[in-house]
């Protein structure tokens, strides 16, 4: 008679903590800040894309190279048009300059809540630099050190940890549009 045996354990935690780990490490990673200089940097090379696009430079390599740089490898911007020696063909001029064009609104939305949410972050934290004598109405107050407590718990350290979370999201956004209009 065969006996149940009990399957061997996961080799993946599911533990609690292990998933806060994470959450809290992930201000502290290069990949999180290569997504702040993608946000801070597609916007202006965007615009300046549109009018070299339209003498017929290379944008949209370029614009590729800047995904392909700070958002990582994207597999499926080299899928269409992929030569077997040299990796994926160069898109042409018009797509370069399709991605400048309708890119830009995102992007710009992408770099305004960036360097808001990043911006955030030391205000806080150093809120009795920027509080001036009255901190008696000040969220957290009537003391000095509750309303500092408060700033720099909530909107210090919260937005540390949301930013680039957001800044995620918003990459997977920017990464799919660059996907589809330079592949």
């Amino acid at each position: 008679m065969a006996t149940a045996q009990k399957p061997p354990p996961s080799p993946v935690r599911d533990d609690t903590a292990v998933r806060v780990w994470w959450a809290v490490r992930e201000p502290f990673t290069a990949d999180a800040w290569r997504r702040v200089a993608y946000a801070l940097l597609a916007f202006p090379v965007g615009v300046i894309c549109v009018p070299l696009a339209l003498l017929g430079a290379p944008t949209g390599r370029w614009q590729r190279a800047l995904v392909h740089r700070f958002l990582g490898d994207p597999g499926d911007l080299s899928a269409p048009g992929v030569r077997s020696d040299r990796g994926a063909e160069p898109p042409g001029p018009s797509r370069g300059l399709a991605h400048a064009v309708l890119a830009t609104p995102l992007n710009l939305v992408v770099l305004a809540v960036t360097a808001f949410g990043w911006s955030v972050v030391p205000m806080n934290l150093g809120w009795p630099l920027r509080a001036g004598s009255d901190y008696a109405d000040a969220w957290g107050g009537p003391t000095f050190a509750g309303a500092w407590a408060f700033h720099a718990i909530i909107g210090g350290l919260g937005f540390l940890l949301l930013m680039p979370w957001l800044g995620r999201a918003m990459a997977a956004v920017q990464r799919r549009l660059a996907a589809t209009l330079l592949s």
